[in-house]
């Protein structure tokens, strides 16, 4: 039989941090956390960009804004547009035409996302229809992320008190672009020039883009500039003043009550507070025919682009996959004229560092709360970390238009959580080895599994097994104890039980009890394999262990010897008692006929003797028969047998037979 395996004990770093100071090996962990989370958001910046991004944005979703937005009207260049007027882009004769129709409807500025690159037939009477318009702006469209010069048609309405040049302000620099032919070169213009996110999504527009050393405004804010009939467009961007606010500020000279909050970068946040049905959206073939509602034109802004899907000016938002993009410049004229720009906070970083230091102050306290409660609360906050982190920025998005971030301290709180659930999760391992160690000190080791890892039952735990049995015992040790000093008598026992012990196992055996100056050893199985084992185990016992017995007892005293009684046969083997207090226990004849077999061992002067059960299974070995015996306590005559002198110690002298009697009941 092999010795049943213990629990495995910790190695590597943990086994280091185990034993650490429980604080200590905390800190060290939550600080492992945070440099984890460092590389993981360095690491995969871009993906969790997108992530962050899109959770992000449930803050506008969840509680979109759906009132219709009369201020501003889409007007359509839809299918339905393209199957009367023909595709798109249609002659300037039909742009002229579409734009007088605005103007006849009483509509206050016109924005056209559209850019008219070459010179073309019936560019002036387009030109005669913008210019009779109380306001109008074209795009024209700066190529940020371009390997060769477009330079098609000319750039014009630069802002004038913007430096390109400034390091404090940091804007998109090219000379790369697509602009308007110079036929309408006086006609005000905005650039449409989105910022495109890895995952195709439009998030930020830049406000001013250096173009040649000039810079040029958005469309969305050239509206403003228009609409104001500023004879000069001029505005200042300058370092934002507090920590709460923006990166930069940008401020109109011509319109001083609008500050629109900028990033490092320059870059204007879009808004998706609006659900995308509040805004309103006529198609250009009803304004064409004037087939449409007075009072959505009247006095309003209106954005002239194309919604086909057939064109291309399709992007995703948090909304859709596939959204018209002159959608995304009505949200961004709509949080103008709110003066609700959505913006990252200066110190955001700061924030969430200290958003991600309170999450590690929960899970330390969590940490060091009582086991049961930090086995449940490290992997709850695990989940809830991160979580509140998403609602603390759903929040603020919703409530003050603050685009704080979420990831950083989310992913923290859940390394932080994992790490230091790892390290409960050993600590606990460590101790329960420790404990099990414990107990296999005092019980077998499936025993003292069984009850390291089963709840107490105060119910009969056992089963009938069929082993062999191995009984030793120190004779006349209790004499010699009381001739000796304790802390003498306790050396001897202690060697004699660590000597036997290794034997035992050795011969694949386990030691079921120590009790007095005995020990009673198991073999699972009652075959030959099991008894000559144990025969094997007795024989090296009285090799061994007799040799190194005290050889000049006090005076008056027998020499200690060593008896064995050895034998095979069922017993029921388990724990019994209340489930206070369990004890575990060998029970049956077989057990109480391998005890009083060991004590005939002094009877007998035979150091080991065999029962009759076991002796069947030695055949092969040379067994001597000493006779058939009633044993104490029993009713039914037992025949013992003894290995030959030439396989075991030798015996005593004769005379120290002689001197020995017979227990009273043998048989020759």
């Amino acid at each position: 039989m092999q010795k049943p395996s213990s629990v495995k004990q910790l190695s590597g770093p943990l086994a280091h941090l185990v034993r650490l100071a429980p604080i200590g090996a905390r800190l060290l962990m939550l600080a492992a956390a945070a440099l984890l989370s460092l590389a993981l958001v360095t690491v995969f910046d871009d993906a969790l960009q997108t992530i962050e991004e899109r959770l992000g944005a449930l803050g506008w979703t969840l509680n979109s804004d759906t009132s219709p937005e009369q201020r501003i009207t889409i007007i359509a260049i839809d299918e339905k547009s393209l199957a009367q007027e023909g595709p798109f882009p249609w002659p300037r004769e039909t742009m002229a035409r579409l734009v007088t129709a605005l103007n006849e409807a009483g509509v206050q500025l016109q924005l056209h996302d559209v850019v008219y690159p070459e010179a073309s037939a019936g560019d002036d009477a387009l030109l005669a229809a913008l210019r009779a318009a109380p306001g109008a702006v074209l795009a024209q469209v700066p190529v940020l992320q371009s390997g060769q010069a477009v330079r098609t048609g000319l750039m014009t309405h630069a802002l004038s008190g913007v430096s390109c040049s400034d390091s404090g302000a940091a804007l998109g620099q090219t000379g790369s672009f697509l602009g308007n032919n110079a036929t309408f070169a006086e006609i005000p213009k905005g650039h449409i020039t989105p910022i495109v996110a890895g995952d195709g999504a439009i998030r930020e527009v830049p406000a001013v883009i250096c173009v040649d050393g000039n810079a040029y405004p958005a469309l969305a804010i050239s509206a403003f500039l228009q609409a104001v009939n500023s004879p000069a467009w001029g505005a200042t961007i300058e370092e934002g003043s507090t920590l709460f606010g923006p990166d930069q500020l940008m401020q109109l000279n011509a319109y001083p009550g609008l500050r629109i909050p900028l990033d490092d970068a320059g870059n204007m946040r879009i808004s998706y507070r609006n659900a995308p049905e509040a805004y309103q959206a006529i198609s250009a073939a009803d304004v064409l025919n004037g087939d449409h509602d007075a009072d959505m034109l009247e006095n309003a802004w209106v954005l002239v682009g194309a919604t086909a899907f057939g064109i291309g000016d399709i992007v995703p938002t948090p909304y859709s996959g596939a959204t018209p993009g002159v959608e995304l410049q009505a949200r961004m004229l709509t949080s103008l004229l709110d003066t609700a720009v959505p913006y990252t906070p200066a110190a955001a970083t700061t924030l969430l560092v200290l958003l991600s230091g309170l999450f590690a102050v929960i899970l330390f306290v969590l940490a060091s709360a009582r086991e049961r409660f930090a086995s449940y609360g490290l992997p709850a906050a695990g989940v809830l970390l991160p979580v509140f982190a998403l609602a603390l920025h759903v929040q603020l998005l919703g409530s003050s238009d603050i685009w704080l971030g979420w990831v950083g301290p989310a992913v923290y709180g859940l390394c932080a959580a994992s790490f230091l659930m790892l390290l409960e999760q050993a600590r606990v391992r460590h101790e329960r080895g420790r404990v099990f160690g414990n107990l296999n000190s005092y019980l077998p080791s499936d025993v003292a599994r069984e009850i390291a890892y089963s709840l107490p039952s105060s119910s009969i735990n056992a089963k009938r097994s069929e082993v062999t049995l191995l009984s030793a015992d120190l004779r006349n040790f209790s004499a010699f104890g009381e001739a000796r000093p304790p802390e003498e008598s306790a050396a001897l026992l202690h060697y004699f039980f660590v000597r036997a012990t290794e034997i035992v196992e050795e011969h694949h055996g386990r030691i079921h009890e120590f009790k007095g100056d005995s020990l009673l050893a198991v073999w699972d199985g009652h075959d030959a394999q099991a008894a000559a084992q144990a025969l094997l185990a007795a024989q090296e016992m009285q090799a061994s262990i007799n040799k190194d017995m005290p050889q000049n007892p006090p005076e008056g005293l027998e020499p200690l010897a060593l008896g064995i009684g050895i034998e095979q046969g069922p017993v029921l083997i388990g724990s019994i008692g209340p489930a206070q207090r369990r004890t575990h226990t060998l029970l049956g004849d077989t057990v109480t006929i391998t005890l009083r077999i060991q004590e005939m061992t002094a009877e007998l002067a035979q150091p080991i003797l065999v029962g009759e059960c076991a002796a069947r299974q030695l055949a092969d070995q040379k067994l001597e028969s000493q006779g058939s015996y009633l044993l104490s306590g029993l009713r039914i005559p037992h025949t013992l047998f003894s290995p030959s002198l030439s396989d075991t110690t030798p015996r005593r002298s004769r005379q120290d037979q002689v001197a020995l009697t017979v227990v009273s009941g043998g048989r020759r």
